[in-house]
Order: C-alpha cells, then structure tokens, then sequence
C-alpha cells in the first residue's frame, strides 16, 4: 500500500482502486479506514479511486500529538495527499464526517478542487447541525474502539457557528448525495452556501447510497465529475446528455436506440460539431441517466419532449435511431411544432410483429441499461396502438427515414411504408444493416447533410 509523510511527520497509506481520472476519497468515521468505502458501487469503473487511511485509522501512523486528530487539522493531510499525488487541483470526494474534512479543505484551498463531491455527510462545518441524539446513535457502533475516546473528544470540540467564509469562494462544481432514509442529510439548506451546488436525493437509500443502490449511486456520481456530461431532470428523471459545438449554432439533437447511450453518437457528434451544437441525450434506463422502472414508448415520447422543452430547443433537428427514432416519430405527431426536422434511422413504423417476439430472457452479467426496458418495448411491438400508425399523417416536420437494407432486422417495406405515411419524408437506403451510423458513418453523415442538417439550418 503507498504511503506518504504528512507536514507533521505522519505517515499516512492510501489505496488505488479503478483506473482514470484520479478521484480522491475520505472515509467517514470516526475511526473508519477508507477500506469501508468499497469501490463505491461500482464508480471504480469510471474512476482511480485513491482512498486515505486517515492518519490513526487502517494502514495509516498515529500522529505524536493526538489533538490533531481535529478534523480541522486534517486538512494538512489531504493537503500533503495532493502534492504527493502531483495533481493541480483534484476531485475530492467525502462521506459522512469525511465530507466535514472535504469542506474545510475546499474552504482552504478553493483554488485546488476541481470538484467536491459530498455524500449523506454531516453538515457540521457548515454549521447545518443533526440532533445530538441522532448523532450518538451513529458514533457510538465504535465505543468499543481503542482510540474512539481521543477521536470523539476532538469531534465534539468542533462546533462551529457559521461555516468558514471561504467556503462562498468555492466556485468548483459541489453534488451533495443525501439518502431519502439518512437520519441526518445535507440538504437544500447546506447546497445554499456553495455558489454552484446541485442536491441529489437517492430514493430507497440511506448513510450508504452506494451500498442501498449501487447502480443508481455510481451513475449519480459518475455524470457529475464527467466535465463532458450535464443533467437535467424530466419530469423527476435526471437525464444525462453530452453537450458539443458551439453555443449559438443551430441545434441538433441525438436519440439513441435500445440498450446504446450517448456515446453511440461520438464519431456522428464530433462531425456535426464543427457547425452545430449538439446534444446526445440518455434516455431513461440508458447511460448515466435515472432508471426509474417505468418504460415505453410514450414515456420515451414525453421524456423527448420535455428534455426539448427544458433546454429551450425548440425547432431542433432531432436524429434518432431505432426505439429513439419511435419516440421521435411518436413526438412529432402529438407536437407537431416541436422539432424542425426529423431523421429517422431505422425507425419501428409500428406494424404489429408476425410472429411475435417471444420473451426475451435477459443476459447474465451486468448490463449498461435497465433489462426492464426490453419486456416493456417488445409488448408494444408486438402489439402496438394502432394511433401511432395513423398519426404519422400529423407530422410537419421534413422528414429523412434512412434504411439499412437486406441485412437490418427490420423489415424495409415497413420503412418505406412509413416514409409514405410522413407527408413530407424521403426515404434513403444504405446498405449497412440496422446500426447504419455507427457502420457506414461517412454515408449517414452524407445523407443527412444533403437532407439540411448543415452549417445555419
């Protein structure tokens, strides 16, 4: 395990674990090595976790003075930690009384955080208390420590009126995780004192989101210190989406189909960047977005609508693919004024399957989506409201419906049957099976630019 010496000679361990963009961690306490923050749900896949022993906890020395197991005199060591590490300013993550440390740290060096990322942690340095009895319900599982006396002494002596003044000078990105079932969460009250805080409630969790509801923690955390991703909530489903171009170019927006995300978009985005601004959209169950265990194509429909909505990108160009380009083509029929124009790339046009699919039985290991969406949308595919046929007549929007050819699980006479229905559609064939933009990109790139989706439209 590495170590390093502190300022005041200490010598402290810290563990590595994942790959990535460092993220350094604090473990809660008192007296918890950082051993118990796991791989926090899974977020090791996106991140190097680098997680401190603090100094008297875990592989970690004890400190000659004892009173500086202060949490505010810690600071010193995350301090030691970031040099040690040779990083300019870091990703600082802590939980519980570890998020105490990750604030008054932050109020120390504003100028070192990129960003803070504080979970179910005690509001004590901001002066945003718990009660007394909730708190000595918590502490007191490590009575039974060697060191808990000393440790509990110097908590206790730090009682704050007011948060440190510096802490207003954070102007780093500050995600404060608050479990819906935590006796004593951060909350609205404590998001208030940092300049550019955003408050997430985990539902179902409590102290340890992480352990409650892995999934749903790691994806939380992960969209936030991805500087690519940005969230906005949908009708309470944070939708993660990827963001390029410039700001005051025309819009276009990117639909995924089943199982992808955002990321099946990269090479497309990267392109149409150069003139537009494009943003690339989770969908619920996909991605870095919610999964919220309701699907369908009309939530998708409404989800697509409000995420438009919310972003001021009306009269949008909107590329969609697959299940995508069904809540695309679903939305410009109830809304016809919503998206300016329409690419539909292997689209469903809602004909009912024969035979049927039967039900699909779901893969072992993890999966990059909500395996809920696949019963969901297969039902609807297999029988599906015979409306959405007959409203393709409703839409407005100039409409391009690219076709993968023989080798597409699609059937292209439905394609093409759904280009006639669309009163203004032309339908594009190219050979590249159903995954037409990630096989043949040059060519869907071709013929969506010869559709208009160029520089000023």
């Amino acid at each position: 395990m590495p170590t390093f010496t502190t300022q005041d000679g200490t010598e402290l361990a810290y563990r590595v674990r994942g790959e990535g963009e460092p993220l350094v961690c604090l473990a809660g306490g008192p007296m918890r090595d950082a051993g118990c923050l796991g791989d926090l749900g899974g977020l090791a896949a996106h991140r190097a976790l680098v997680l401190l022993d603090a100094r008297g906890t875990g592989a970690s020395g004890e400190p000659a003075d004892p009173g500086t197991y202060r949490c505010d005199r810690q600071v010193d060591d995350v301090e030691a930690l970031r040099v040690h590490l040779g990083l300019d300013r870091i990703d600082l993550l802590g939980h519980s009384a570890g998020g105490n440390l990750a604030v008054l740290y932050a109020a120390a060096h504003p100028e070192r955080i990129r960003s803070l990322v504080l979970v179910t942690s005690a509001g004590r340095a901001l002066g945003v208390e718990t009660t007394d009895e909730e708190w000595d319900e918590a502490v007191e599982v490590f009575a039974d420590r060697a060191r808990y006396p000393e440790a509990r002494a110097a908590l206790d002596s730090i009682r704050p009126d007011a948060p440190p003044r510096r802490v207003r000078e954070i102007t780093a990105p500050v995600l404060i995780v608050a479990g819906r079932y935590d006796a004593g969460p951060m909350t609205a009250e404590a998001a208030a004192f940092f300049p550019h805080a955003e408050l997430v409630v985990q539902p179902g969790a409590g102290h340890l989101p992480w352990g409650d509801d892995a999934d749903a923690f790691a994806r939380t955390v992960a969209a936030f210190l991805d500087p690519a991703v940005r969230t906005v909530t949908v009708d309470g489903v944070r939708l993660a989406h990827r963001v390029t171009g410039a700001e005051d170019a025309p819009p276009v927006v990117l639909v995924h189909g089943r199982g992808e995300n955002s990321t099946t978009w990269t090479e497309i985005a990267e392109d149409l960047a150069v003139d537009h601004r494009v943003y690339a959209v989770d969908l619920r169950g996909h991605g870095l977005s919610d999964r919220p265990g309701r699907y369908g194509f009309e939530d998708f429909r409404d989800e697509l609508g409000g995420f438009l909505k919310a972003l001021g990108l009306t009269g949008a160009t909107v590329v969609a693919h697959s299940m995508g380009a069904g809540a695309a083509h679903l939305l410009a029929q109830s809304e016809p004024g919503l998206i300016g124009r329409l690419v539909l790339e292997e689209a469903p046009a809602f004909v009912p399957l024969d035979p049927p699919r039967p039900l699909a039985e779901r893969p072992e290991g993890p999966l990059a989506f909500d395996w809920a969406v696949v019963p969901t949308t297969d039902a609807q595919l297999n029988a599906p409201d015979p409306a959405w046929r007959e409203g393709l007549a409703a839409i407005t929007a100039p409409t391009l419906v690219i076709a993968g050819g023989p080798t597409s699980h699609i059937p292209q006479d439905q394609l093409a049957g759904l280009a006639d229905r669309i009163p203004d559609a032309r339908l594009v064939t190219i050979g590249a099976g159903h995954l037409v933009h990630n096989t043949r990109p040059a060519e869907f790139l071709a013929a969506i630019r010869g559709f208009g989706v160029r520089a000023g439209a």
